[in-house]
């Protein structure tokens, strides 16, 4: 088997990260290693994935009390839980047994039980029983402490319906974080958030680097010729750059409420500032949730890596009314559904063409419009940021 040498040259990346770091009109963008190369992968998944926050889930994958779902991001498996007083908890998802991995897909059970032995959790992480640890019937021993047997926690947040995590444990206060969107969606902070079961949610398998669909949404540059139908009312002219340290994304000043036969509208949140009322913005949170506001509905997409070249995405709707999503209001939540799964669907294309791009060497991390490109190049800078620190201790 031929295995072909690596390329890669923490020297040499450093130089050319050097060169994003520069005035948007100046900069160039993210060499091609960074999307690429699997030894960078790697890296970027410590500095990134598990040194910082990021979007791990949704709160409406753990609806009830009792369920249980797992994520695999970044080389890790996390486990969430929601226990019998509403509160979430986010734990590895590995047995302190011997190492098992405890659930491999989303349910609803009374105990959180490892297949390998049956040792048995409760929803916030306790061991509850291990069965024949003492010897057969014998359910515990003097010399073995269950509570020192607990899951081991992940420090996680939550915020607009979704669940953060910081596996690290030593990344800045979430407040700090998420800072920026929290204060540029004040108006959004206390809202009610319902998302249905079935018909408020997609997803993507996507073959290119996990930071394309980032960057991508980022910018409404691509409207006229990617998205032609969504251009054809809220056009490129009608947006508006959004540009901050840990998001940037894109605003537009004409939204338009999907409206079934009878011209009945989803419930519209009293928001104050009246730029809600015929608008809407969309952040890339970095370093992997993209999210919209509307006066009617949110949307969050968490953007999963799964290896250099291999990206997962899911999307999910939430709502401000517990109406929206019962029966009367059905035709519109599906036309809301799949009105945003083709927008996204319209997406793939481009950031799987990207992907194929970056596989020759010619390319040297492309330039940036001066006016258009500024939200994408924030989010190269975020990521040449957080990969020079490294590069540099």
């Amino acid at each position: 088997m031929n295995v072909q040498k690596s390329t890669f040259s923490t020297d040499d990346l450093s130089a050319k990260i050097a060169k994003t770091l520069l005035p948007t009109h100046q900069a160039r963008g993210l060499p091609n290693e960074c999307y690429v190369n699997e030894e960078y992968y790697q890296q970027e998944m410590q500095v990134i994935f598990h040194q910082g926050w990021f979007a791990v889930g949704f709160t409406a994958d753990v609806r009830n009390a009792g369920d249980v779902c797992p994520k695999n991001i970044a080389g890790a498996s996390y486990l969430l839980t929601r226990d019998a007083q509403n509160d979430i908890h986010v734990f590895h998802n590995v047995c302190r047994h011997r190492g098992h991995v405890l659930v491999t897909q989303a349910q609803n059970m009374p105990l959180i039980r490892c297949p390998y032995h049956s040792w048995c959790y409760s929803h916030k992480g306790a061991l509850k029983k291990a069965p024949h640890v003492g010897g057969v019937g014998r359910d515990s021993h003097p010399d073995f402490d269950a509570s020192q047997a607990s899951l081991f926690p992940v420090r996680h947040a939550e915020w607009m319906g979704i669940i953060f995590i910081n596996p690290s444990n030593d990344a800045v206060d979430f407040a700090d974080y998420i800072a920026e969107p929290a204060k540029a969606w004040h108006e959004f902070a206390d809202v009610p958030l319902y998302a249905h079961a079935s018909d408020s949610n997609f997803g993507f398998q996507l073959n290119c680097n996990w930071k394309f669909p980032i960057e991508n949404y980022c910018e409404s540059y691509h409207l006229p010729w990617v998205h032609p139908a969504l251009n054809s009312y809220s056009r490129l002219e009608d947006h508006y750059n959004i540009e901050g340290e840990n998001c940037s994304g894109q605003g537009t000043v004409v939204y338009q409420p999907t409206l079934d036969e009878q011209g009945r509208r989803l419930t519209e949140y009293p928001l104050k500032d009246k730029k809600w009322q015929t608008g809407g913005e969309y952040l890339s949170i970095f370093p992997n949730l993209l999210y919209g506001v509307h006066k009617d509905h949110t949307f969050g997409l968490i953007v999963t890596p799964d290896g250099a070249g291999q990206t997962q995405e899911h999307g999910l709707l939430y709502y401000f009314d517990e109406d929206a999503i019962g029966e009367k209001y059905e035709i519109l939540r599906r036309r809301m559904n799949e009105n945003w799964y083709q927008v996204f669907k319209e997406d793939v294309t481009v950031v799987q063409g990207m992907h194929q791009g970056r596989k020759g060497s010619a390319y040297d991390g492309g330039v940036f419009s001066p006016v258009m490109d500024g939200p994408t190049h924030c989010f190269h800078k975020w990521v040449a940021n957080k990969l020079t620190n490294k590069i540099t201790q």
